[in-house]
This record gives structure tokens, C-alpha cells and sequence, in this order.
């Protein structure tokens, strides 16, 4: 049964019945949450299928909140009678026990158009999809002799969702994602070097109409290769170039994070009570924007049935807002901003982003590059860490070069890049005119993944800190 089906057997009388279950013992807020998830993976090694794998998962989470309390149960079990069970769990944990009756009146949310899925993946036969990865396998080893292993991946996933609260929000969506990866390694006097590469979108099959699997293996094959001959990395301060799309996940990271209400209400965040001060350059306007099409952050609604929405987090350098879910929002008097999301049914929103970027400047990119008299241009940045509480961060660079008299030259082993958040921001002089976003991402915080976005026009930031090994 689809969710489709789903929402006409759960109208608004059943669903409402359930809500007052969970208002029954004097609770403020009752919510139902309810998915219905398909998601189909392949996997290639060494030119072996290794695992092809689908599954439907469904589920219904029920979350009650008394005060400063909140009750949560979830149940696979998508009857009324379980519904209602789970309600009486969740008012049970946040129960006052006055026992009054609570009604409500279900009204739709107006739902944010942000992808059009023209080809369902699950209607796309499996050996279509595994036919990838063999393309993928072969193009990548046949760009140089020194590619010893290829690995790929696809996977997709169709998530419905349907959310009902005791402030009258009835929302529904439909989240269609679809990505490929590849890895390829290299072996040479230097060593194993690894090269990666992925694609995805929050559309279709199409997916593959658009985008080249070959031209996608090919990127990571000679990604592996070049590394090769990559000589030690630099130590010490100097200027990082970083260029257009590859280094989103470091504002994601390094400052995404510390403007979560959640974390700012925690005394977690390094911006915590700074709204209206200047914490970056003046060229920056940082934005979390889960109605951008196609991206892999991108959302019609939030987790707790708010439409998506397009956040100025930064404006111009000067903090002008934070990102929002319910609980936050109610206890400040405002609106959320859509950014309450969860993992799956099983879990509690949070505050989480969507798409998280850095909008575009005047410079030429090539301007930038040439305007670096010695520094490392960083193509592609890795995973890393931070500490929110003080925007100090460590992350990893998997493709990074040498900056010579304002050229391009030699490409750098990997290595990290060492920083604070705040000072980074701080410390951007020159803003390209070539923005793009960055490889799908995946999101973890207090133990629950969700798909994000990332992306940044080419960018100098004056001094970094660069952890290499040469003298």
C-alpha cells in the first residue's frame, strides 16, 4: 500500500482521533508522522555485482509534547488501533494528567514544487541499472594502465510522507532521490592513490539522460591517476584557494552546524546570541534554501509539515538569522523555517539544513588563481571535524594543488586543512563569479543521517592553516 493510499484511509477524522489521544492527558502538541519509504542498491568490485538489494520500510512515529517534556513512540503497525496505541505511549511519557478532550482541524500546507520525477526508478528494470555499473568498471579502468580496483555504486530511494499536528497541519510529499558513485585506485611508485566521484539528484531515472556515468568513472579514474605524481604538501599558513562547488561542505561543517537553533539554544554554537553583528567578510551571503530544485537537499516540506523555504543565514557578512524546527520556534514566538527534519519514522526532528551555500561574487575564477602568488588550490575536499561550540575544524583534502607564481602546477598528496569557522569566514578576500554545487552529501548529527547539499563559487581564503609533511 503507497502513501497514496495511506492518506485516504487515514482522513482527517482518524488522524484527528489519534492527535487527541495524545492531547488526552494534557499535552500542548500531538503529532503523526507517518512514511512510507522503497529503496533499491547496487554495488560493483573489482567487475563483480557484489549486492543488489530493495526493500520498503513503513512506519508511523507519534510525538506528544507537555511543556518542556516530550513523549515519542513509533510503531510499524499503520492501523488505527496502532496508531492509537502509539499515542497513548507518547502521551503517556509526557503525560500532566489533567485528562480534558482536545479537537482539532486538519487544513492542508501548501507543499513546495521542487523536483518533477519523470522516469519512477522503480519502474526501471534492475539490469538497466546494474548495466551502470559495468559502464562505469570498464571506462574507468580503461584510462590508464596504473588502475588496479573500481568500485560503483547505485542506489535510489522514493520516500512518502504524510504529517498531521494538533495546530491543524495536514502535509503530504513525495521524495524521489537517485545517485551514483564511483572510486577508482591507482598504483604506482607513489603508492595506492584514490580518486572519487558521484552524481545524484532529487529526480528520477532521467537522471541518466542527463548525466554521463562514463564521463563520471573517467573523473575518478584520472583523479586517482594524477595523484601519482603528487609531491608532499605544504605545512604551514598560507593562502588556500578552494575551488567552485568542492568546498561547500566546509561552511556546511565549519559554520552550518553553529546556525541550528537547537545548538545555539544549547550554548553549542560559537554564533549563539550574535545576530545582527558581522561574523564574515562582507563578500558572504550564506544561504539554506530546501526549495532548490533538484538538489539533493531540496524538500517540498520539512519533517514536521512546514514548507520548505529559501533562509539568508548571512547576508553580506553580517548574521541575520538562524535555522528553525517546531519546538525552537514555538518557545521564541516565531515561524520554523523548514528545516525540522528526521531520519526516518523512528526518529525525532531536529534542526538540520537542506542545501547550504555561499552565493556568488564578481571575480573571475582564473583572477583568483593568478592573484595567489604561493598557496595550495584545494579541488576537492573530504570529510572532516568541527566543534561547533568554537568553529575549530580539521578537514581532509583529496585533491589539492600547488599554487606557483599564480599557476596551477603540481598536485599535492593528501592532507589537511586546519581552521576556525568564524576566521575563515573572517578571512574571505576574493569571491568568484562560478558558482556550483558540490557532490551529494549525507548529514549526521545526534546519530540520525539526512541528505543535504552543498555547494560555493571559487573562493581565497588569505590564510589556512595546511597540515602537509614537506619542509
Amino acid at each position: 500500500m503507497s502513501l497514496i493510499d495511506l492518506s485516504h484511509e487515514f482522513d482527517s477524522s482518524v488522524l484527528a482521533r489519534v492527535l487527541a489521544k495524545g492531547r488526552a492527558t494534557g499535552a500542548g502538541f500531538s503529532e503523526v508522522f507517518i512514511e512510507d519509504k522503497r529503496s533499491m542498491g547496487a554495488g560493483l568490485d573489482d567487475g563483480v555485482v557484489e549486492q543488489v538489494s530493495s526493500g520498503r520500510d513503513s512506519g508511523a512515529g507519534i510525538r506528544v509534547i507537555n511543556g518542556e517534556t516530550t513523549g515519542f513512540a513509533y510503531t510499524a503497525d499503520l492501523s488505527e488501533a496502532g496508531l492509537m496505541a502509539a499515542a497513548e505511549a507518547a502521551a503517556a511519557a509526557a503525560s500532566t494528567g489533567d485528562g480534558h478532550t482536545h479537537t482539532v482541524s486538519l487544513g492542508p500546507v501548501k507543499r513546495q514544487q521542487v523536483n518533477n520525477v519523470r522516469i519512477a526508478p522503480q519502474t526501471v528494470p534492475k539490469a538497466r541499472k546494474i548495466e551502470l555499473l559495468s559502464i562505469a568498471n570498464d571506462v574507468a579502468r580503461g584510462i590508464d594502465g596504473s588502475i588496479v580496483q573500481v568500485s560503483a555504486g547505485y542506489s535510489d530511494s522514493t520516500r512518502r510522507i504524510l504529517i498531521a499536528n494538533s495546530d491543524g497541519v495536514f502535509a503530504t510529499d513525495e521524495q524521489v532521490r537517485t545517485i551514483f558513485r564511483v572510486s577508482a585506485v591507482a598504483n604506482g611508485d607513489g603508492g595506492m592513490q584514490t580518486g572519487y566521484d558521484s552524481l545524484g539528484h532529487t529526480i528520477g531515472f532521467e537522471l541518466f539522460e542527463e548525466e554521463s556515468v562514463a564521463e563520471l568513472a573517467e573523473r575518478a579514474a584520472r583523479q586517482a591517476v594524477s595523484k601519482l605524481r603528487a609531491r608532499p604538501a605544504p605545512s604551514g599558513a598560507m593562502p588556500v584557494v578552494i575551488k567552485c562547488g568542492s568546498g561547500g561542505v566546509l561552511f556546511h561543517e565549519a559554520c552550518g552546524h553553529g546556525l541550528e537553533a537547537d545548538l545555539v539554544a544549547r550554548g553549542a554554537s560559537v554564533y549563539a546570541n550574535r545576530v545582527g553583528e558581522l561574523v564574515a567578510s562582507p563578500l558572504v551571503t550564506l544561504v539554506d534554501d530546501g526549495t532548490m530544485s533538484r538538489e539533493w537537499g531540496a524538500i517540498g516540506i520539512d519533517d514536521e509539515g512546514h514548507a520548505s523555504q529559501r533562509n539568508v543565514l548571512i547576508k553580506d557578512g553580517v548574521l541575520t538569522d538562524y535555522m528553525w524546527d517546531h519546538i525552537r520556534a514555538r518557545k521564541e514566538g516565531r515561524a520554523p523555517s523548514g528545516n525540522g527534519r528526521r531520519q526516518s519514522y523512528e526518529h525525532l526532528p531536529m534542526v538540520r539544513m537542506t542545501n547550504t551555500f555561499v552565493l556568488n561574487g564578481n571575480e573571475e575564477p582564473d583572477a583568483i588563481v593568478r592573484a595567489t602568488e604561493k598557496g595550495v588550490y584545494v579541488a576537492k575536499l573530504g570529510g572532516g571535524q568541527v566543534n561547533t561550540a568554537t568553529g575549530d575544524f580539521v578537514f581532509g583534502m583529496t585533491e589539492a594543488y600547488l599554487i606557483e607564481n599564480g599557476q596551477i602546477t603540481e598536485p599535492l598528496r593528501e592532507s589537511n586543512l586546519i581552521g576556525n569557522g568564524p576566521q575563515v569566514l573572517a578571512d574571505i578576500d576574493l569571491l568568484g563569479n562560478d558558482f556550483a554545487m558540490g557532490n551529494p552529501g549525507t548529514c549526521g548529527k545526534d546519530g540520525q543521517g539526512v541528505p543535504v547539499g552543498d555547494g560555493q563559487p571559487t573562493l581565497r581564503v588569505k590564510s589556512l592553516t595546511i597540515g602537509g609533511t614537506a619542509a
